[in-house]
């Protein structure tokens, strides 16, 4: 871990970034927004994970966005490519070492709901743990009873309300419910999850804001809506679907984040 700090650090170049985000599938364009970046490959990060997921860079770049300070993970590691619901744990624990204080996750994801078409972003309020796992199996001390009531941090779901209301930019919010995967719901379990009060389904984010609340981070989170979910179509899903919708909606949600930096609505 230490190496990876001091690895992370030396690149940074005095940079003091506060707040870190990580980008999911089909987002990594969002890297490009970013100005004065330089960049590590997560292979050159003794303790970051490896995604095998296409759309996932595998790459960490710092830099500026909208002229304030950040840090962006490109690609993440999800637990149904080994089973280990901890796999960002460590990504993690190395930005909190670096003075990271806010995490703001992003994820592709189903619509639950049919006005929330595909291209759509959704603003995470809260979530279900579907899975049946929890990243904090096997922490030793009793840190690992996270409390969740709060798991979204209200001041910075305000500023990505305020960014998207100063540009216009139409913002659905809701529960996120994760499912493992690496299969696709079925349309019985979509019909479940309705009645459990989910708005959106995938395959991610849930156990990292376990992980970073377990390490005194405030997260925020938001889903780009690559598709509608199973049975509300007719279709089959696929990921191809949603690599080629994911950077519609990862447009919406660029313009969000821009403004919301220019603002400095993250500050304090």
């Amino acid at each position: 871990m230490n190496r990876t700090i001091a690895r992370i650090t030396e690149t940074l170049e005095g940079r003091t970034p506060k707040t870190a985000m990580v980008l999911g599938s089909g987002l990594g364009g969002l890297v490009a927004e970013v100005t004065d970046a330089v960049r590590i490959s997560y292979g050159e990060l003794p303790v970051f994970p490896q995604s095998g997921v296409t759309g996932h860079a595998g790459q960490l770049v710092a830099g500026n966005l909208s002229g304030t300070p950040v840090i962006m993970l490109a690609g993440r590691s999800h637990y149904y490519e080994h089973g280990n619901p901890a796999a960002m744990r460590p990504a993690l624990e190395a930005l909190a070492g670096i003075g990271i204080e806010r995490l703001i996750l992003t994820n592709a994801a189903g619509s639950l709901e049919p006005d929330m078409e595909p291209g759509s972003v959704m603003l995470i309020n809260d979530h279900i743990n579907f899975s049946g796992t929890n990243p904090l199996f096997g922490e030793p001390t009793d840190k690992r009873f996270v409390g969740l009531t709060e798991a979204y941090d209200l001041r910075m779901r305000a500023a990505f309300e305020k960014a998207a209301e100063e540009t216009g930019t139409p913002l659905h919010q809701g529960v996120y419910m994760w499912f493992s995967g690496p299969s696709f719901e079925t349309p019985a379990e979509i019909r479940m999850a309705r009645i459990m009060g989910a708005n959106a389904v995938g395959m991610s984010t849930v156990p990292e804001v376990i992980v970073a609340r377990f390490l005194g981070l405030k997260v925020a989170a938001c889903s780009v809506i690559t598709n509608l979910a199973a049975g509300m179509t007719g279709q089959e899903l696929s990921h191809e679907e949603t690599k080629d919708m994911a950077p519609r909606g990862g447009e919406r949600l660029a313009t969000i984040l821009k403004q919301m930096f220019s603002d400095g609505g993250l500050d304090g």
